[in-house]
């Protein structure tokens, strides 16, 4: 019987997960996540009958496999289709019609996170939620892993890292593992760009009645890069209503990140008024808030080191970041890409 553990539970995992576990039913399948939470940036919750995302904000229908695996091969009850557009806005403000080149948006009702969970469920795998390793461990021809607690689990025959670059980079550079290899992949995975996004998330009391969906900021010029409106998704906001997530840009997140949030949270309020053109954007009826340091890669990973950790060590990478797209549907096409390699392998 193989074992094969997986540190990290976003998409890319649980899209390998389910391959291994439909094409190799008997493998030992272990996921190890630090946070609470599945499908990694694309998170959602609750406030009361709300429901919001505020990382990934849907699944583009861009890639042909993708789209199966969700309308065809897994449950669809739930699956949604956001209808309204994408339009753009500039360094001043001004809103223009039109980058809306996607021919569906889908999450679910119960938010996008669904898809990591309806992943998971379709296979046997065990998953260690709260759980963060900070030791990896090669010893022979196998892997243990090391929490943050001193508790120690494997032996594993693959391991697959889901982590972004910058994190996954430490985890290897720490790692016990004495194969010239090591160092080439850190070198590698260090040079992976970031972009850094804080987000901002405005509940309103009212509905806000605009014709697009969501607005992005196209010359990158602004401190707000992205306004959407949960309210097109249908069954996350009652009527009456409306919630913003507002996500702010690469330089005013770093110039920003460890301010005070409430701030942070009041000035992105302000600036989407502004830009949105109603005043009374400016003062929410309620708000939440979150910073993803490593958010968008923006290029993807030298894959020379990766596929020669694949092939001689057995040790796996997914993840946009490794598929060169910052996007939901090419993590979990590079997930299921790593799955056949995993299995064929073993």
């Amino acid at each position: 019987m193989s074992r094969i553990g997986f540190v990290g539970a976003g998409a890319g995992v649980a899209s390998s997960a389910f391959v291994v576990d439909q094409t190799l039913p008997e493998a030992e399948l272990t996921v190890f996540e630090k946070s609470g939470g599945l499908c990694g940036r694309a998170a959602a919750r609750r406030h009361g009958p709300i429901t919001y995302e505020y990382g990934a904000n849907y699944l583009k229908d861009d890639d042909e496999r993708v789209t199966e695996l969700v309308t065809e091969t897994l449950d669809d009850e739930g699956l949604v289709d956001i209808t309204e557009p994408v339009w753009t806005f500039d360094s001043d403000g001004a809103i223009s019609e039109g980058r809306d080149a996607d021919d569906h948006k889908w999450t679910y009702r119960d938010g996008i996170t669904q898809l990591a969970k309806r992943l998971f469920g379709r296979t046997d795998a065990t998953v260690h939620r709260r759980t963060r390793v900070e030791i990896i461990e090669r010893c022979g021809e196998q892997w243990h892993l090391e929490d943050s607690d001193g508790d120690t689990w494997g032996p594993f025959d693959a391991l697959v890292v889901n982590p972004p670059a910058p994190q996954t980079a430490t985890l290897l550079d720490a790692a016990v593992w004495d194969a010239p290899l090591r160092n080439t992949l850190v070198d590698a995975i260090e040079a992976v760009p970031y972009r850094s996004v804080w987000a901002a998330v405005l509940g309103y009391e009212r509905s806000l009645e605009v014709p697009y969906y969501a607005l992005v900021n196209a010359d990158k010029a602004h401190d707000v890069g992205w306004i959407a409106r949960e309210e097109c998704k249908p069954g996350h906001i009652p009527d009456g209503e409306s919630v913003l997530i507002v996500q702010s840009n690469h330089e005013w997140a770093l110039e920003h990140y460890d301010d005070e949030p409430d701030a942070n949270v009041e000035e992105l309020a302000v600036q989407t008024a502004a830009i949105i053109g109603e005043d009374w954007l400016s003062e929410p009826s309620w708000t939440d808030h979150q910073g993803w340091r490593y958010a968008l890669p923006e290029d993807g990973v030298n894959r020379g080191p990766i596929d020669t950790a694949a092939r001689e060590h057995d040790l796996y990478f997914v993840g946009d970041w490794v598929a060169g797209e910052a996007r939901l549907h090419a993590a979990i096409r590079c997930g299921l890409d790593t799955g056949e390699r995993i299995v064929y392998s073993l």
